[in-house]
């Protein structure tokens, strides 16, 4: 249903950018053939969707390699037992298939669940985690991670990644034909119509208009992230208990806090505990103090 969901709001973002681009480019009178205009959206929307698409369909192979997840298939001790056991028990009060379990080593006390959808899902848990909290404190971040699955919050991340791409490319484009028809200083038809290869100040511009409309895409993104985490805290608090989530919270407050890495941004979005930065704006989760308020002023 989300991969259905994906496609029409792709086609919806097609006919919005179309009709927006269109007023846009009659207010700063450029001039684009029709034939390179339809060629224009199909590749922004390919552009867009494609790397949030592969992001989606490969992220559970990427969290398994990047963090040398050991999936456990059959309980060797007791803790192993507790998170299948915890995990499958979680799973049954939602009505969700049963994920895969896994264990990565790492002292940073995080976890994570991906997957392509609800029945082909991960969760995994740091040794930090399991080292450093107690079996309720574990239960309660489980219920976060199963939360987030039955949200299908990594379908819409996805969707909501491919939207803001299209958005990006296109109206970066449209802003560059702008700038340099304005450069041009010319009035007639064929001067301002646009070259898509030979001009350096061209390729110039657009790089610069992308990470500038890449920002403020970025700022939504990590918005609509930070407000999964709450409704994942939220989630787990209705499957064990208000006070089960915010004990985790806390306890993730005393462990070794995660530190920003470029090679696994990606990745650490999908974690309990996302690294801080020098503005919220670009968090991906709220700082723990937000979140433990939340769930004391909500009424589960």
């Amino acid at each position: 249903m989300r991969i259905l969901l994906y496609i029409a709001m792709q086609i919806a973002v097609l006919v919005l950018v179309s009709i927006v681009g269109s007023v846009l480019m009659n207010l700063f009178g450029i001039y684009v053939n029709p034939n390179d205009y339809i060629s224009l959206l199909v590749m922004c929307a390919v552009f867009g969707c494609a790397g949030s698409l592969v992001s989606l369909m490969m992220s559970k192979f990427m969290c398994k390699k990047a963090y040398g997840v050991q999936v456990i298939d059959t309980p060797r001790n007791s803790q192993e037992a507790f998170l299948v056991n915890t995990v499958a028990m979680l799973c049954q009060k939602d009505g969700l298939k049963m994920p895969e379990v896994g264990i990565y080593n790492s002292p940073d006390p995080n976890a994570f669940a991906t997957g392509a959808s609800k029945d082909a899902a991960l969760v995994a848990v740091s040794t930090g985690l399991l080292n450093s909290m107690s079996q309720e404190e574990v239960t309660g971040v489980l219920g976060h991670e199963i939360s987030h699955i039955k949200n299908g919050d990594m379908v819409t991340m996805a969707l909501l990644q491919g939207v803001l791409n299209t958005f990006v490319y296109f109206f970066s484009y449209i802003i560059t034909f702008a700038i340099v028809n304005a450069q041009r200083g010319s009035n007639s038809d064929s001067d301002r119509s646009p070259s898509f290869g030979s001009s350096m100040m061209f390729y110039t511009i657009n790089s610069v208009m992308q990470m500038v409309f890449g920002l403020l895409a970025s700022m939504l993104l990590m918005w609509f992230s930070r407000y999964r985490e709450y409704r994942a805290d939220a989630g787990s608090a209705e499957l064990n208990g208000k006070q089960c989530m915010i004990s985790a919270l806390e306890a993730l407050k005393r462990g070794v806090q995660p530190q920003p890495n470029k090679e696994k941004s990606y990745m650490q979005a999908l974690c309990i505990n996302g690294p801080a930065t020098l503005s919220e704006l670009f968090m991906s989760h709220p700082p723990l103090d937000k979140r433990i308020a939340a769930l004391r002023e909500s009424s589960f």
